[in-house]
């Protein structure tokens, strides 16, 4: 049996920090790359084929995987976008699975990274881009939960990538906080449905992070993050409260505390406040 890691999305920012410390923490044959661009997920897998002795890795990592031999890293180019993408994600996994021969693919990890946000208010952005969106960060992440989870067992993780904005609507935010509540609320049930198998489903819900989130989000018309948490801590951390049982994920005091009040303030009193107050710049024409 080939046991394999997948991380999705993984040719940047979170992904490319999920594939590095999946593959120094966590023990299997090979961990594939799935992402839209091949160039970035070749400079990933050359870095996964490199040593990293600066890398942040959870708790007690490096006694368990960095003194063994760490999994063979290989690139899909593949867009996941909604139920072609997960049609494509399916194949690929049956027509592995057959190559490994008679007892196929056990998937030890399985993280759900791929997807984007778009920045301004639901009429002012455009509605290709945001329905791509819907496809991509809800419909994609369902479709390959379904298909991989009966390639996983005991002791398997699956990580979904949902957000802060999970906990309450946003203005200005509409459709991507909408998408990202829907990851919330699925990974939690998820969790219970498949817990009789042994595998254990985990919800990361950062805050602003420095990845390239800002500049697709904007349509370039933001550049950065603005107080964006460090990517290789943010995961690191993921990966020790998913160690330890922890079904949610959330680094930061003050991401904690946003999470925590969301329940006294009521949804479209935030909602209207946050579009009057905090306008996000986009750039439709871009």
């Amino acid at each position: 049996m080939k046991r394999i890691l997948i991380v999705t999305g993984a040719s940047s920012g979170l992904g490319r920090q999920f594939a590095k410390q999946l593959s120094a923490s966590r023990d299997a044959d090979e961990i594939w790359l799935i992402a839209r661009r091949n160039d970035l997920l070749q400079e990933v897998a050359q870095e996964l084929n490199a040593d990293h002795a600066d890398e942040i890795l959870p708790r007690n990592a490096r006694k368990t995987a960095v003194a063994g031999k760490r999994p063979a890293p290989r690139t899909f180019p593949l867009d996941l976008a909604g139920t072609r993408g997960v049609k494509d994600f399916a194949r690929l996994l049956a027509s592995e699975s057959e190559a490994a021969g008679p007892e196929g693919l056990r998937i030890e990890a399985l993280v759900n990274n791929a997807g984007y946000g778009t920045y301004g208010a639901f009429m002012d952005t455009d509605i290709d881009r945001q329905l791509e969106m819907v496809e991509l960060n809800s419909v994609s992440l369902t479709g390959i939960c379904h298909y991989a989870i009966p390639h996983m067992g005991e002791g398997s993780l699956l990580i979904n990538v949902a957000s802060l904005a999970s906990f309450i609507p946003l203005g200005n935010f509409a459709v991507y906080g909408a998408t990202k509540a829907y990851v919330l609320s699925f990974s939690i049930a998820l969790a219970a449905e498949i817990a009789d198998r042994g595998i254990f489903v985990s919800t990361l819900c950062p805050g602003p992070v420095d990845t390239e989130f800002a500049r697709v989000a904007s349509n370039g018309a933001r550049k950065t993050v603005v107080d964006g948490k460090d990517p290789r801590k943010v995961v690191a951390h993921c990966l020790s409260r998913s160690a330890k049982g922890k079904r949610i994920s959330i680094m930061a005091p003050k991401w904690k505390f946003k999470a925590f009040m969301s329940r006294f303030v009521g949804r479209y009193f935030f909602a209207r406040w946050s579009f009057i107050h905090e306008k996000r710049p986009s750039n439709p024409k871009a």
